[in-house]
Formats: structure tokens, C-alpha cells, sequence
């Protein structure tokens, strides 16, 4: 097959980014980094090395850093240390406990306003929080759907609204830098931040990921409403070779390029302006001394204007985990040189101390500093910080409003996804009696995982109050006469598995939820990807009833079910549907809403059989050396509704191509059912012959529609050259002449590319 065509992508390019007056003609006339280039001419060395130094907020407060406290006092000293000797530019984080808007305001405001009357040239500070899945560290804001719902969604509607919402609510608390969303691309289930990801597909990360970015206001920066986007983490980090968080990365060059780079590429391409780095190592080079990654990829060859942060404490961990630095002050050296901009060194001032030494010590040169400092006022000055830090709190009146929660409800009600119904089992009938029970059954914790007022999300002392659990939501939908309840199970401890077997001969259904215990990085680590044994035998021992069982998964990455799902009727995947996520799936239960959800992820059978979507053909070789091997639980993207789709008459504007041809695909679809539903389309190409081995099909095109009952509609998808690329072995971007072949659904047609 004859290569017509590629786009390099490590093509050795005539810049240097490290001397800040060698930007293009373009950069120049930007009034926002003509303003930095300013400014940094007339900065110090000390100056500029604080603007580089991102602290913890507790490193300013009154106390020991990590000291439980229900109130957060600043301490002069400290500030008097850190934000005037130091001249420190950025703060992130919080305490032990979620803040109220007001005391968000007041302690970002102290810190502005100190910066302002003690320091020469009054930058303001840059404040940055983990907002992953709303303003998740402001009491009583909006809490999401985490991201892996958002995906199952298949919703650019619903992603660009949780990141508006998100936005307005951290900007109500005066904060304008959220560190999200995550892009990782992750295949790998064990991996326990898979929650926190659009799933396992690159083109759904890619546009989600900027439908959320874009929802959140990154078009326009100015305005009171919008937030600081921090793509993460760069690059990799969700395909941990042993399913640990952290653990090394091995991955072909190829293949982190073509499907783990581009939602990061598509994010940049649209002007996102910081970006975290991953926390582990690729192919044996720490991230964080990564400078093919950092700066000749990243900033030579994507043209990335922003600044680049490192996670917490990572630079230390050059030192401690990595072994790839002797000590501290070589950690710094390496990790600046290899492109950093900012350290999130979040207890003491040690970067700043150590850069410095290194500034004068002729390791680290000038040229790299003016670049780190340049990216970090020029995005300053984008976000509008040196004109105005702060709003008026009156122009937020929407903060934690039931107009909010409802939209929440909407985006958990869009993600939940129908695995099984057996005999119509769902919806529920409002005259039976149910016997509700599992560790997630009366936990508003399980509905919403981790980062929710707290890190782990497992302390129920922050918990919203008036939120109901899924008790609490069927309770209000059928009546507390229509529903009995026992726990039955913990996470992993049986708590009173006799109980309800006892009640189950009371009632008519039978509705378990099985819930993951909510936790994120580090200790999400798990061994296996079984329920623990507890939550199985509550669902075998309440199977022996005979009464039909529906079961609710509350878990943010597929737990095996295998073993349990002949024995009931009917399976709700919620994923981590937040807040309002017990309201939503009583309405999914009761038929008040049609679910709409598909897998982001391909759900495993067996511990042993890891698959994603798009594998080889050979990786379905069977034993029989056919290719029956592919044979998981659920296939990604699977999906059921209360609702029937057909689909027909696929085709195309042609069947013969060129590269600089708009291919149009078009399908009819018809709700064949009773009642109105939502179904998402998508398109597959498969390339059926290349120079590489070709994926079994790629996803790129979804769309999600509505359509009544016996209505169709006709949907098209609009397919160009590089929808049909892939990276070769020479780290090419090529297309290449050929059979191609699309599919929606189960239909397939095909077509031919050629120059």
C-alpha cells in the first residue's frame, strides 16, 4: 500500500521558546503577552521564581500543615515568609473541610489583598482547586455526575453545562483555576481514578473534554462566570502497566501519540492555557523530567502558549519514588530544565530556595526562567487578574439553587445506563412493594465518590443534608409504605445479610445497590476487580428467595459481576451519579425517565480478559483459531431502553474518495417503541487493510437524539481526511490509500480513499 501523504509529528522546529523575545509576529501584537513581556522586564530574580512556586494553602495557615481544623486562620508570619520574602504567585487547595463561599472569598481575599499592599509590583495571586466534578470544595454547591458518567452520556450538551455550572459556582467562591478536566484515555479498569475519565475511548475524551472546557468558559476568560481550565495529566497516567495509581507507564511512542495525546492536542488547538503533569513515568523517563515531552512535543510542536504545572509534590518524588534525582535540589534542575513553569511544592518555599541557587549557579539558564514566567503572566493577564480579582458574590443568586440540583439530576438521569432487563422487569410498578438493601443503598458517599467536600469522599460529616440517598429518593417517589430496608452489607463487611432474606419474603422486588467504598488515587488501589465477597453474597443468598432482584451499580470503573448476573432480572449502571444521583435513578426505576446511557468503557467478564473496544482482530483469536475470543460482559457502548430503535437506509455521498473530500454519512432512525426515548448514534471506521496493524474499529462520530414514538429522524455525520489517519511506525501522522469500512449500529458500508 503506497503512503501518499503524512504529518510529522516530532519535525524538528525553528524555535526557541526559551528566550521570551523570539515569539512569532502573532504572539507579539497578543496584547496579553505583550503585557507579560512587559512586566517581566522588570521583574527580579526572586520575583520571578515565586511566580513559579504554587503553595498549598494550609502552608500559610495558623497550625501544623496537616492539623484537623474546623476553621482555617492565615498566619501573618507565614504570609509575611511566603507571599513578600519568597513572593510566592499561586496557592491551591484547602484544609480538612469544605469552605463556604463567603469563606472562600475572605481568605483569597486576604491573600490578594496582601499581595497588593506589600509586594512592588502587586501581581496577583493565581488560586487553584480541584473541581472535578462541580465546585466540589465549596459547601453546598452543585455535585455531578463524575466524569465517567458524562461519558456514558455521550453528551456534549451535558458536558459543556456541568463545566458552565462548575465554573459559575467556583467563581461565586472567588476561585478562577480549576484542576480539570482530566483527559487520561484509560484502558486499564484496576487503574482507581478510571472514575474520574472520559472512559477508554479517544474521541470521546477529546470532545467531551472540550465541550467541558468550553462550557466553562475558556472563550471568554473575562468574564465573572468563566474558569481557568488545567488539562490533566500529561501524559499517560491512566495506563499503569500494573493497574496501581502512579505505577510506570509502558507504551510505544506510536500509540501514546495517536490515542493518548489527542483530547490534550484538541483542548490546546482551543486555547487551553495550563496543563498538569502525570505523576508517573513513561517508557522508564519520569514525567516531570520529561523535556521530549514537555518541551519539544508539547510546546515546540503543539505551539502550547500556556504554562505548565507539576502535581503535588511531584518534584520531590524525582527524589523518593522515581530515583531519577540524588536529592532535591537536582529534582528542581531537572524537572525546569526538562519545561516545568510552575511547582506545586504545596508545603514550604524549598523550589523557589533551590531555583534560585541554580539560576546563580549557572544549572538552570535565564533564558528558561523569562519563558516559565512569561506563560505564567501572560495566562494571568488573559484571566483578567490584574483588572479586577474578584466579583461581587450578588451576581451569583444561582449558588447551590434547586434550578442547579435539577440540571444535576438531568445530567445523572443522561448517563445511567441499562445493562439488563429481563422480562420488561423495569420499570417498577408503583404498586409493588420493594425490600431495598447493599453497602450504596441509603450512602449519599457511594452516589458520589471521591473529591465530594473531601479528598476520599468517605466522611459523612460534610455531607449536603437535605440530599436524599437512594433510600430517601424511592421513599419520596412511591411512598415509605412501598419500601422496606435493611443494609444488609457494607462495603466489606456483612452486616445483616439474614435481615434481609428474612424481609424479602415481605415484598414484591427485590432492589440491591452494590457501591465501590469512594476513594481516588493512592488508596484506590485494589488487587482484583471483584465485589468483595460480602456484597456477592448478599445478592446469592437473596436470589434463593426467588424474588425477582434488580440490581443498582454504584461504582466509578466496571466491577465484576459474572458470577451474580444470571441471578437477577434487571441491572442499572449509575456509575457516580452525585448529589442529586438517588433522585435520578428512582426516576430510571419508575419509568418518570427513559435511560439513555452507553458503556465508556468495554465491561469485563473475567479478571483475566481485559479488553477495550477497539483491540486488534488477532487479540479475538480464539482457541479454535477462529475470532470468537472477544467475550465480555458488556460490550462498550451497550445500552438498553424502554424503547426500541431501528435503524436504516446508511449511505454515503459516494464511494470513492480523496483526501480532500468531505465524506457524508447518513442513516435513518426510528423509535419502533412506545414511548419516547434517546438514543446515541455512532459511527465506526475500520480501516481493513494498512501498513500498521489497523484497530478493529474506531469511534468518530456520535450523536444524541430524541425522537417520539413511531417518529424518525435522519442523521448525519461529516467525516474528513484525518478521521481516517493513524501514527506509523516512523511517528508519522498518515492516511493511506485503501478499503475502508464504516458502520452504525449493525449496518456497514464501504468506501475507497485515495489521493
Amino acid at each position: 500500500m503506497k503512503i501518499i501523504g503524512y504529518i510529522a509529528l516530532f519535525f524538528a522546529l525553528l524555535l526557541t521558546s526559551c528566550n521570551p523575545k523570539n515569539g512569532s509576529d502573532s504572539a507579539d501584537r497578543d496584547p496579553s503577552m505583550q503585557f507579560a513581556d512587559s512586566l517581566l522586564s522588570q521583574l527580579s530574580l526572586e520575583e520571578k521564581v515565586g511566580q513559579m512556586t504554587n503553595l498549598s494553602l494550609m502552608a500559610l495557615a495558623e497550625g501544623e500543615f496537616w492539623d484537623r481544623r474546623d476553621t482555617v486562620i492565615l498566619d501573618p508570619e507565614k504570609m509575611k515568609l511566603y507571599l513578600d520574602s519568597f513572593k510566592v504567585g499561586s496557592i491551591q487547595n484547602l484544609g480538612t473541610y469544605p469552605f463556604s463561599p463567603a469563606e472562600w472569598r475572605q481568605n483569597i481575599g486576604l491573600i490578594q489583598d496582601y499581595v497588593a499592599e506589600n509586594t512592588r509590583h502587586k501581581i496577583p495571586v493565581l488560586y487553584g482547586i480541584d473541581a472535578v466534578h462541580g465546585a466540589n470544595y465549596s459547601a453546598g454547591s452543585t455535585l455531578f455526575p463524575h466524569q465517567i458518567g458524562i461519558a456514558a452520556s455521550r453528551s456534549r450538551k451535558v458536558a459543556s453545562e456541568i463545566g458552565r455550572i462548575t465554573s459559575y459556582e467556583m467563581r461565586a467562591s472567588g476561585i478562577h483555576w480549576n484542576y480539570a478536566p482530566v483527559l487520561d484515555v484509560t484502558k486499564e479498569p484496576l487503574w482507581g481514578r478510571t472514575f474520574e475519565t472520559f472512559g477508554e475511548d479517544t474521541y470521546i475524551a477529546s470532545e467531551l473534554g472540550l465541550a467541558m472546557i468550553k462550557g466553562g468558559g475558556s472563550d471568554s476568560l473575562l468574564s465573572p462566570y468563566s474558569g481557568l481550565a488545567c488539562l490533566k495529566h500529561f501524559i499517560g497516567y491512566g495506563a499503569p502497566h500494573n493497574g496501581k495509581d502512579r505505577a510506570a507507564v509502558y507504551l510505544p511512542q506510536r500509540i501514546v501519540l495517536q490515542d493518548y495525546l489527542p483530547p490534550f492536542q484538541k483542548a490546546i488547538e482551543n486555547g487551553a492555557l495550563t496543563i498538569m503533569v502525570s505523576s508517573n513515568s513513561l517508557n522508564g523517563v519520569a514525567s516531570h523530567a520529561d523535556k521530549s515531552m514537555l518541551t519539544d512535543l508539547l510546546k515546540k510542536e503543539l505551539g502550547f502558549k500556556g504554562f505548565v504545572i507539576s502535581d503535588w509534590n511531584d518534584i520531590d518524588n524525582l527524589v523518593k519514588t522515581h530515583q531519577v534525582a540524588k536529592d532535591e535540589r537536582e529534582a528542581v534542575k531537572i524537572s525546569v530544565n526538562a519545561g516545568l513553569d510552575m511547582c506545586m511544592e504545596p508545603y514550604d518555599a524549598s523550589f523557589a530556595e533551590h531555583l534560585l541557587d541554580l539560576v546563580d549557579d549557572g544549572e538552570v539558564s535565564i533564558n528558561r526562567i523569562n519563558d516559565a514566567v512569561r506563560r505564567i503572566l501572560y495566562v494571568k493577564h488573559k484571566m483578567g487578574l490584574f483588572d479586577q480579582i474578584q466579583s461581587d458574590p450578588i451576581i451569583y443568586p444561582l449558588y447551590g439553587s434547586d434550578e442547579f440540583a435539577e440540571i444535576a439530576k438531568q445530567m445523572a438521569i443522561e448517563s445511567i445506563t441499562l445493562l439488563k432487563n429481563e422480562n420488561e422487569s423495569l420499570p417498577l410498578r408503583r404498586s409493588e412493594t420493594i425490600l431495598l438493601t447493599g453497602a450504596g443503598s441509603n450512602s449519599i458517599n457511594s452516589l458520589n465518590g471521591a473529591w465530594s467536600r473531601t479528598w476520599s469522599g468517605q466522611d459523612t460529616t460534610f455531607n449536603d443534608k437535605q440530599k436524599l440517598t437512594l433510600k430517601g429518593a424511592l421513599e419520596a417517589k412511591v411512598g415509605k409504605d412501598k419500601v422496606r430496608w435493611t443494609q444488609g452489607s457494607d462495603y466489606d463487611v456483612a452486616v445483616n445479610i439474614k435481615k434481609a432474606v428474612q424481609m424479602a419474603a415481605g415484598v414484591d422486588r427485590v432492589v440491591i445497590a452494590l457501591s465501590e467504598l469512594p476513594s481516588t488515587e493512592k488508596p484506590s488501589d485494589i488487587d482484583e476487580l471483584d465485589f468483595p465477597e460480602c456484597q456477592i453474597e448478599l445478592v446469592k443468598q437473596l436470589s434463593k428467595t426467588g424474588k425477582p432482584i434488580t440490581l443498582i451499580l454504584l461504582e466509578g470503573r466496571p466491577r465484576l459481576i459474572e458470577e451474580i448476573e444470571p441471578l437477577v432480572e434487571s441491572i442499572v449502571l449509575a456509575y457516580l451519579p452525585g448529589n442529586e444521583g438517588g433522585l435520578a435513578i428512582a426516576e430510571i426505576l419508575y419509568g418518570d425517565a427513559n435511560p439513555s446511557g452507553k458503556l465508556p468503557f468495554t465491561y469485563p467478564k473475567y479478571s483475566g480478559a481485559i479488553w477495550s473496544y477497539d483491540h486488534a482482530k488477532a487479540d479475538a483469536r480464539d482457541k479454535g483459531f477462529g475470532f470468537e475470543a472477544y467475550d465480555p460482559q458488556y460490550k462498550f457502548g451497550h445500552g438498553l431502553s424502554y424503547t426500541n430503535f431501528s435503524y436504516s437506509n446508511l449511505i454515503l455521498n459516494g464511494d470513492s474518495f480523496t483526501y480532500t473530500d468531505t465524506v457524508q454519512v447518513s442513516v435513518m432512525v426510528k423509535n419502533t417503541g412506545a414511548v419516547k426515548g434517546k438514543e446515541v448514534v455512532e459511527l465506526y471506521v475500520s480501516d481493513l487493510f494498512a501498513s500498521i496493524v489497523p484497530k478493529n474499529r474506531s469511534l468518530k462520530g456520535f450523536k444524541k437524539i430524541e425522537i417520539e414514538p413511531n417518529d424518525s429522524t435522519e442523521v448525519n455525520f461529516y467525516l474528513a481526511k484525518n478521521d481516517f489517519e493513524f501514527v506509523n511506525s516512523e511517528l508519522e501522522n498518515i492516511v493511506e490509500s485503501g478499503e475502508f469500512k464504516l458502520a452504525i449500529d449493525t449496518h456497514k458500508i464501504k468506501l475507497y480513499f485515495h489521493p
